[in-house]
């Protein structure tokens, strides 16, 4: 039972009420008793305390009486759609039962005062069950006041769990995306390599191509990383390429130590350099020169574009990807500029406290 169980008095009260009882009990007592008894035959100390205590009887049974009938209503209709049905019928409940108390607990008090020698004549009072009424209304308008926070922070802790479960899931979806996308134009290169090299070159280009799938397995599931790290990861995929495109292909590092331990978001880094090697021309008559350096609070990527006579097919999957990992992990966002001549993309260089709450 919920009157014993404090478990279950959490579950359908929204708090343990027993404390509260108690304190409620003795001072609606004492008011009811002072509002209610104050005739002047009530002279001696045997009277007071007989007055006071049949107050307190009363405010028991109206009070665990409504308190179980709430607790019905509350596993009967639970849903917050049923909110407004349940306490009607709890008002109308609540009338009955002070109606019935009054009249029933008024013989059982009249037969045992007589016991003790003092006369009582009970009688149902309108003016009496409309005062107690309200006393009675407004203690179940406490518990439902309590029922109904508790029940709004505990629906918003769902849904923000719910939420944070359904961004985890789409980041995991987004990291699991970007590694087959890595791998297949790795494997594109791979191919080139073949067709124009020796079989030693593919053998060299495979070692590194090992050596990068160690890092992205080494980082795991981390939503940000140092950017240390990732200026590592990309350097050796650069390391790789250049097994392709040798001196064609340069990188102008420009990154000052002390900002190594900033937070980036995994590969966003490798994929701006693989879109650039992707979509620009890589020759000896035109060599891509990819400049990366740390401005104000961004990680700022910028090549001169030379567009490609032929279109390459694309998965259209590295800038989407990167956008939408900073959205879900922060409110930051990286900045795309193409102005024609240049294409720049400026990613939000972050700390812990910048990720979204439950990441």
């Amino acid at each position: 039972m919920p009157l014993f169980n404090k478990q279950k008095r959490i579950q359908y009260l929204g708090f343990d009420d027993v404390r509260s009882c108690l304190i409620g009990i003795f001072i609606i007592s004492f008011i009811t008793n002072y509002l209610f008894n104050t005739t002047p035959e009530r002279n001696t100390f045997d009277l007071i305390f007989i007055g006071y205590a049949v107050n307190v009887f009363f405010t028991i049974c109206y009070w665990l009486l409504t308190r179980n009938i709430l607790i019905f209503l509350r596993k009967k209709y639970p849903d917050f759609k049923d909110d407004k049905k349940r306490i009607i019928i709890l008002i109308l409940l609540v009338v009955c039962v002070v109606v019935v108390v009054d009249y029933v607990g008024g013989e059982l008090t009249a037969r045992f005062i007589r016991i003790f020698g003092y006369s009582s004549n009970h009688r149902v009072e309108l003016k009496v069950l409309i005062p107690i009424v309200i006393i009675t209304v407004m203690v179940m308008a406490i518990y439902e006041a309590i029922y109904l926070y508790n029940r709004l922070k505990k629906s918003i802790r769902e849904e923000e769990q719910a939420k944070q479960v359904m961004i985890q899931a789409q980041l995991d979806t987004l990291r699991n995306q970007a590694r087959p996308h890595f791998l297949f134009n790795s494997l594109n290169t791979l191919r080139d390599i073949i067709d124009q090299d020796s079989k030693e070159e593919a053998k060299v280009f495979v070692d590194n191509l090992s050596d990068v799938y160690r890092f992205i397995i080494e980082s795991g599931n981390s939503n940000i990383i140092s950017l240390e790290k990732e200026l590592k990861f990309a350097q050796a995929y650069i390391h790789i390429q250049s097994e392709r495109f040798g001196e064609n292909l340069r990188v102008n590092w420009d990154i000052p130590e002390d900002k190594l331990s900033i937070m980036i978001v995994p590969m966003s880094l490798q994929l701006l350099l693989e879109n650039a090697i992707k979509h620009n021309v890589v020759s000896r008559s035109k060599p891509l020169i990819i400049n990366i350096a740390i401005i104000e609070d961004s990680l700022v990527v910028s090549n001169e574009i030379q567009a490609k006579s032929t279109k390459i097919p694309s998965t259209k999957i590295g800038l989407k990807n990167i956008e939408k990992r900073y959205q879900l992990i922060s409110n930051k966002t990286p900045v795309i500029i193409n102005d024609g001549e240049n294409f720049t993309v400026k990613l939000p260089l972050l700390n812990p406290s910048n990720q979204k709450k439950g990441h």
